[in-house]
Parts: structure tokens; C-alpha cells; sequence
């Protein structure tokens, strides 16, 4: 049972609101865990009243001081192994971490859990510059790499995964977090009840993708991409993922880029940013304007057809 809140608990330790918050969320956003497990480390002892904008300044001042850190499979316990990078974490990545407590903050005060009047501490604390000038995406030769290398690996599913998140833009979470109900295989269309931003999602699916899934078909409980020791988790795919990346010769590319490869594929052959922004589930249009410069042939079009006659 989803416990009741509190109203008007300023006394409510942070890490209680954490826990409370996470009790009803229902988004899909995987990193939102580990964001504000983090945070409870920093911060869960002190009263929701107490906090102000300079302890989540302090507390990412701090983190910007960490190196970032990679999944490295599990140990012989089942726990997760985490080892570090040599580079810092991104300014990207500080700006997710302040935006997961944000919206801890923001849900208390919607919810009447914040006394009246609180102030949010996170609207004081001033973003990073992200750099986000350079989006990778795969060449052709590139992709058709990649492709043939994934489908030459030990774990079965990995082309479907890969093809999937190729051909809709969807994110990895909820990729894996996708089960057999949400699946119409007649229609060819995908179900994402909750997207990370908490939105619902249709995937639309392409023959080869619908193909491949009915290879795999299962129960409507079951996970499309389960664990074979757990199937109610999803399958750690990271370090065959890794491996083929290795063999098709592809570099500085990580899972999320096959969403902008397919942005850029659709950019590339006459989609609007509107229409990219609704696939991906953008809420915001500037979020989609990184592919802009790769919409000339639809830009072009669009002069020509109504200003070309113009003398």
C-alpha cells in the first residue's frame, strides 16, 4: 500500500521525503534511484525546514569533484561493481543530480508536504553549461558494423535491443523495462506507459523489429529483455554490448547515441524537428534543435515550395 503523506511536515527528514516520493513515483527513469540514494548520503539526516540552497550547493561543488563512474558487471553476491573513469563527471551529469532532488522539492510542495511558504533550494543554484554542440551518431558504414557484430554476440537479444533503440529512439530504461503486454506485434506498435520524463509513449515498430520480437515472444508479465538468472530484471547487457562495439571498430559511442543516430537518420531524410521531437519524447523543441543542422533537405523544400516562385 502507497503510504499516506504528512501535510505541513517541515520536521520530515529528507530521507523520509526521498523514500516517500519514490513510494509514488510511477516514471521510468532508472538513474532517479541511484541519483537520490546519493543525495540521502548527503543530506537525508537534516529536516526538509533546515535545507536551503547553499547545502545542495556545497553537496554538488563536492560531486564535481568525483570521477565518473562506470558499471562493471556484478560480483559473486550479485552486487553491482562500479569502477571509476579517469574524467570528472560532466556538467550534464551535475545538472541530473540537482534536477532529481528538485523534483523530490517540488513534489512536496505540490503536495502540501513543504511548510507553507518554503522556499525551493534549488531554484538558486545556477545551472552548468552543458556542451552538447557535438551529438555522435553512426555513419552508414558505421551502423552496418555495429549491426552485424551484435548479431554475432553470446546474448540472443542484443540486434532486437539494438535495432529497437535504432529505429524508435527510445531510451535504454525503457527499452528494458519494456514487458510483452505493452507489445501489439499486429499493430507494430510499443507501449511505454511511463517515459523517463513521465509521459506516455507509442513506439512504432518496423517490420525487421516485429520480426525479431516474434522470435522471442513470452508471456504478457514477462519482461521483453529479462535476465536469465532473474527474469523479473533486465538483462545486463553492458559488457557484450562493450565487446561489440570493440569488433565493429566503433569508438566513443555509448548505448544512448543509437537515439541520436535515429534522430539524425529522420533529420537527414526530410523529418521536422516537430515531428523528431514527438518520436523522442521531447517536451521542449530546443532539446530536439541539436539535429537542426541536419534538416537542410526538409528546410530546402520548404523555401522552394512556398517562396520559390518569388521574382
Amino acid at each position: 500500500m502507497t503510504p499516506a503523506l504528512p501535510l505541513r511536515q517541515g520536521d520530515l527528514a529528507i530521507s523520509a521525503l526521498i523514500d516517500l516520493y519514490m513510494a509514488h513515483y510511477d516514471g521510468r527513469d532508472g538513474t532517479r534511484v541511484q541519483r537520490l540514494t546519493w543525495w540521502k548520503t548527503q543530506i537525508g539526516s537534516l529536516e526538509l525546514q533546515t535545507i536551503g540552497d547553499d547545502q545542495i550547493h556545497a553537496a554538488v561543488e563536492a560531486l564535481s569533484q568525483q570521477r565518473s563512474r562506470y558499471w562493471a558487471g556484478k560480483d559473486a553476491d550479485g552486487a553491482a561493481i562500479f569502477k571509476a573513469r579517469k574524467k570528472p563527471l560532466a556538467p550534464a551529469t551535475l545538472n541530473r543530480y540537482v534536477a532529481s532532488i528538485g523534483a523530490v522539492f517540488t513534489w512536496s510542495i505540490k503536495r502540501r508536504i513543504a511548510p507553507k511558504g518554503w522556499i525551493h533550494p534549488c531554484r538558486a543554484v545556477e545551472r552548468r553549461p552543458e556542451r552538447n554542440e557535438q551529438t555522435r551518431f553512426l555513419s552508414d558504414d558505421e551502423r552496418e558494423r555495429l549491426l552485424q557484430a551484435v548479431k554475432a554476440t553470446s546474448w540472443p537479444r542484443l540486434y532486437l535491443l539494438v535495432l529497437m533503440a535504432l529505429t524508435t529512439g527510445a531510451r535504454k530504461g525503457e527499452l528494458q523495462g519494456l514487458h510483452w503486454a505493452e507489445v501489439d506485434l499486429e499493430r507494430g506498435l510499443a507501449h511505454v506507459g511511463r517515459s523517463k520524463n513521465g509521459d506516455p509513449k507509442a513506439l512504432p515498430l518496423v517490420p525487421a523489429v516485429v520480426q525479431e520480437l516474434r522470435r522471442f515472444q513470452a508471456g504478457p508479465s514477462s519482461l521483453v529483455f529479462p535476465s536469465s538468472r532473474r527474469p523479473d530484471q533486465p538483462y545486463a547487457f553492458e559488457p557484450i554490448w562493450k565487446d561489440a562495439l570493440r569488433v565493429a571498430r566503433v569508438k566513443n559511442f555509448r548505448f544512448h547515441d543509437l537515439r541520436h543516430t535515429c534522430a539524425s537518420m529522420l533529420a537527414q531524410n526530410g523529418a521536422t524537428l516537430l515531428e523528431i521531437g514527438d518520436l523522442l519524447g521531447h517536451r521542449q523543441l530546443q532539446v530536439t534543435k541539436r539535429y537542426s543542422h541536419l534538416a537542410i533537405t526538409h528546410k530546402a523544400a520548404l523555401v522552394n515550395r512556398v517562396l520559390g516562385a518569388i521574382q
